[in-house]
C-alpha cells in the first residue's frame, strides 16, 4: 500500500531466537600460497649465487668436460662467446690496473728515513721470487703435454702454425742483446690515451700510472682528497670486473669442452704439473724469506712464524692480503715486538707492493701457457713478463679475482691468446691461498728486516 513500508522478503528472528541459536565459530582462513613460474625459476638462480665462485667454475670445467668428449671436435663453437667474455675482461684490465697502481702510489704513506731501504727490499724481493719462478718453470715444464698421443701431437702443430702470425708479431725476431732492449723500449707509449686503445702496449699503462701517481705525489694540495678521487674510479671499474667474474663458469664451461674436444685432456695432466711446479717455487720463496730474516735482523724464523701464525693462517683461510693485514700488524707489534715505524712500513705499505707470491704465479703460468701451445718464448719476452708481472701484482690484494685480470694483463703483452688463462681458473683458488701466505710472509719479512740486527728498545 501505499505510503507503507516495504516488507522483507525473508522473515528475520526475533532476538531471543537468536539467541538460542548456537554460536558459528569462526575458524581462521588458511592461507593458500601459488607457487608462480617465476619463483620456480629464480629458486635455482638464487641457489647458484649464494655458491662460491670455485665451486661454480668447478661445475661448469666438470660439465665441459663432459660436453666436450662427448662432442669432440663440435665442441669447438662453445669457445666463441667465452672469447667474447673475455675481450670484455681485456677492455678492463687496462683501466683497472692503471687506477689500482696510481692510488698505491700515490697513497702511500712512506716514513722518511727508511724509504730508500723500503724500496730495495720490495724490489730484491720481487725480483727473487720472478726468478725463482721462472727457473722453475723452465726446468719442470709443466706446460708439456704428458702422455699425450702423436694424433693430439699433430693438432697441436696445427693450432701452433694458425697462431704464428700473431707469435711473430709480438716477437719481431730481436737478435743481439741491443735489440731485445729496445724491443721493451719500443713499448712505451707514444700519446697519453694509446696504450688505453686495442693495440695499446701493457709497458704503457704501466710507465703512465707510476708517473702520475709519483706526480701526484709532489703536486697536488691535498694528497688524501685526491687519493680518495682515484679510488672511486677504481672502485667503479672494479664494480664492473666483478660483473664479468659471475659469468666465468660459463667461460670456463666452454673453453674446456673445446679444449677437451680438440685435444682430450693432456691440459689437465699438465695443470696437476703446474700446481706441484707452483708449489715448490712458493716453498723457495719462503725459504728465501727465512734466510734473509736470519741474516738481516734480530727476530729468529722460528719466533717470527710462531708469532705470526695467526696471520698466515688467516691469509690461507680468506686468501686475501687486505683483510689479514689489520692481524699482521697487530701480530707484529705484541708478539714479536718490532717497531711501531718497521710494522707501519712492512705490513701497510708491504701489502700494496710487496705481493711477490702473485708475481711468481704470473710469470709461471704465463710460461706454463707459451708451453702448452709449444711456443718457446725468448729472453725479451720474457723479460716483458717479468716487468707486467711486477706491475700487475701493485695494487692486486683489493682486487677480487685479481688473478683471471693480472693473467690477461701478462698474455696480452707477449702476444699469447688469453682465453688460455680461463684454463687456470678451476686451479687458481687453491693456489690463490698459498700464494697469500707467501705475499704475507713477504710483509713479515720486510718488517724485521728494516728493525735491522739491534731489538728496538721498549
Amino acid at each position: 500500500m501505499p505510503g507503507s513500508k516495504p516488507r522483507s522478503l525473508i522473515a528475520s528472528p526475533n532476538v531471543a531466537e537468536a539467541s538460542r541459536l548456537p554460536a558459528i565459530s569462526k575458524a581462521p582462513a588458511q592461507k593458500i600460497t601459488l607457487i608462480s613460474p617465476n619463483s620456480m625459476l629464480l629458486t635455482p638462480i638464487r641457489a647458484w649465487q649464494k655458491m662460491p665462485l670455485y665451486l661454480r667454475t668447478l661445475i661448469g670445467m666438470l660439465l665441459g668436460a663432459i660436453v666436450g668428449f662427448s662432442m669432440g671436435e663440435d665442441a669447438k663453437t662453445f669457445s666463441k662467446p667465452g672469447s667474447v667474455l673475455m675481450s670484455l675482461v681485456q677492455m678492463l684490465a687496462a683501466p683497472v690496473a692503471f687506477f689500482c697502481i696510481v692510488h698505491a702510489l700515490a697513497g702511500a704513506k712512506i716514513e722518511k728515513g727508511k724509504t730508500a731501504k723500503l724500496i730495495s727490499l720490495l724490489a730484491s724481493n720481487t725480483l727473487v721470487a720472478i726468478i725463482i719462478g721462472m727457473l722453475v718453470a723452465n726446468v719442470v715444464q709443466p706446460g708439456e703435454r704428458r702422455g699425450i698421443s702423436e694424433e693430439d701431437r699433430q693438432k697441436i702443430a696445427t693450432e701452433k702454425a694458425a697462431m704464428s702470425d700473431k707469435f711473430a708479431a709480438a716477437e719481431q725476431k730481436p737478435t743481439g742483446v741491443d735489440d731485445k732492449i729496445y724491443q721493451v723500449l719500443e713499448k712505451l707509449p707514444r700519446s697519453v690515451l694509446g696504450p688505453f686503445t686495442d693495440g695499446g702496449s701493457v709497458i704503457g699503462v704501466i710507465v703512465l700510472a707510476i708517473m702520475l701517481g709519483l706526480a701526484l705525489r709532489q703536486v697536488s694540495p691535498n694528497i688524501d682528497a685526491t687519493v680518495a678521487t682515484v679510488k672511486v674510479f677504481m672502485d667503479a671499474f672494479i664494480a664492473m670486473l666483478h660483473w664479468i667474474v659471475q659469468l666465468v663458469p660459463l667461460i670456463v664451461f666452454g673453453v674446456v669442452a673445446a679444449e677437451v674436444g680438440a685435444n682430450g685432456f693432456s691440459s689437465f695432466f699438465s695443470l696437476l704439473w703446474l700446481v706441484v711446479a707452483v708449489l715448490l717455487a712458493l716453498a723457495l720463496q719462503f725459504t728465501y724469506y727465512m734466510t734473509r730474516v736470519a741474516l738481516q735482523s734480530w727476530v729468529s724464523p722460528a719466533a717470527l712464524i710462531r708469532g705470526c701464525r695467526d696471520a698466515l693462517t688467516m691469509a690461507f683461510s680468506t686468501a686475501s692480503s687486505t683483510a689479514t693485514m689489520p692481524v699482521t700488524y697487530a701480530c707484529l707489534i705484541d708478539k714479536v715486538k718490532v717497531s711501531k715505524q718497521s710494522a707501519n712500513l712492512g705490513a701497510l705499505v708491504g701489502a700494496n707492493f710487496n705481493n711477490d707470491g702473485t708475481a711468481l704465479y704470473e710469470a709461471m703460468a704465463a710460461l706454463f701457457i707459451a708451453q702448452l701451445l709449444g711456443k718457446d718464448l725468448p729472453f725479451a719476452q720474457q723479460l716483458i713478463i717479468v716487468i707486467c708481472a711486477v706491475a700487475a701484482s701493485v695494487g692486486a690484494a683489493g682486487i677480487p679475482s685479481a688473478g683471471l685480470l693480472t693473467m690477461t694483463l701478462v698474455l696480452s703483452a707477449v702476444g699469447l691468446p688469453i682465453e688460455y688463462s680461463l684454463l687456470l681458473v678451476p686451479i687458481d683458488w687453491f693456489l690463490d691461498r698459498f700464494r697469500t701466505m707467501i705475499n704475507v710472509t713477504g710483509d713479515l719479512c720486510v718488517s724485521c728486516v728494516l728493525d735491522g740486527k739491534s731489538k728496538p728498545e721498549t
